[in-house]
């Protein structure tokens, strides 16, 4: 199939990207800037374009068999002088039906949107939480773009871990200096604690998707629930530091609060079910081997 995936420069879509490619695809990626010339997506075709502000029309997406849209904008995407609230309302309220809408207008046959697990996993978060809401709205909104012959199905995923040979990260590279001993912040996480992901079992999740998955279907994907001590022990097992990473109620500069929206201390667990799990074809237990991977590529 030839496929589009956008936001296939960034860590999750690029992944997927290569995943898909090597499966015999023909995989175009896009982005709002060229993909890092050190990574595999270097060598795939390229679509430049901000979906926020339209600029994947019919026209452009028009020749594609399927998309993959891994571009949804989080915290860290709100630009300093924007309004939190209006901006996340315009990038993913908005302007993620609009893609779809315009996918479906190309001819495009099949779409998965790749969202986040909180409004399934813990819809009690989505009243305080204007982000969370709109990422449900994302997911609403794309899907209601389904029409017969435009399938649209959204894989919602937790706290993601891994890696993409070349591109630099700015989580996971911190991360294995950290337990290295080379960040001076002691061996400590706040108690509480989420599900988490391999990069590789997300990739799987998508094709899965592509392949077989239910159209206006929303999947609540996922692998192991992990306390953060024992996340952040899996680093420093993987490096060799025989440290203990102990449970502290305080902030830690590497998983600041804003990042944890459950608070501190609370936990989102759940187990993904098993017959979309089997039906999507994705590994699990995989996340202790992405941690490895993260330490050959940064350690």
């Amino acid at each position: 199939m030839k496929i589009f995936v956008a936001g296939g420069t960034g860590a999750l879509g690029g992944h997927a990207a290569i995943h898909l490619a090597a499966l015999g695809h023909d995989v175009t990626v896009g982005g709002r800037k060229a993909p890092h010339p050190a990574t595999p997506m270097a060598t795939m075709p390229f679509l430049q374009g901000d979906y926020v502000a339209g600029d994947y029309t019919a026209d452009r997406l028009r020749g594609f068999d399927w998309v993959v849209f891994a571009a949804g904008n989080d915290p860290r995407h709100v630009p300093q002088d924007a309004d939190f609230e209006q901006f996340l309302i315009k990038a993913n309220h908005e302007a993620v039906p609009a893609f779809f809408a315009a996918a479906r207008e190309a001819g495009v046959k099949r779409a998965v949107q790749l969202g986040s697990f909180y409004a399934q996993a813990a819809p009690e978060l989505l009243a305080g939480n204007s982000y969370i809401r709109s990422r449900l709205a994302a997911c609403e909104g794309a899907r209601a773009e389904g029409r017969p012959g435009f399938d649209v199905i959204s894989v919602n995923a937790p706290f993601m871990v891994g890696t993409v040979p070349g591109l630099p990260s700015a989580i996971f590279e911190p991360y294995t200096q950290w337990a290295k001993g080379i960040i001076p912040i002691p061996a400590y996480a706040p108690p509480g604690g989420t599900n988490f992901m391999s990069f590789r079992s997300l990739s799987q999740a998508i094709e899965g998707a592509l392949e077989r998955g239910e159209p206006g279907k929303a999947y609540l994907v996922g692998d192991e629930n992990l306390s953060f001590a024992r996340y952040f022990q899996l680093f420093f097992d993987a490096v060799g530091n025989r440290a203990t990473v102990e449970v502290r109620d305080e902030e830690l500069p590497l998983l600041p609060d804003v990042a944890i929206p459950q608070g501190r201390a609370n936990a989102i667990s759940y187990e993904p079910d098993p017959a979309e799990a089997s039906l999507l074809g994705y590994a699990r237990r995989d996340v202790a081997n992405a941690v490895a991977e993260i330490v050959a590529q940064f350690g």
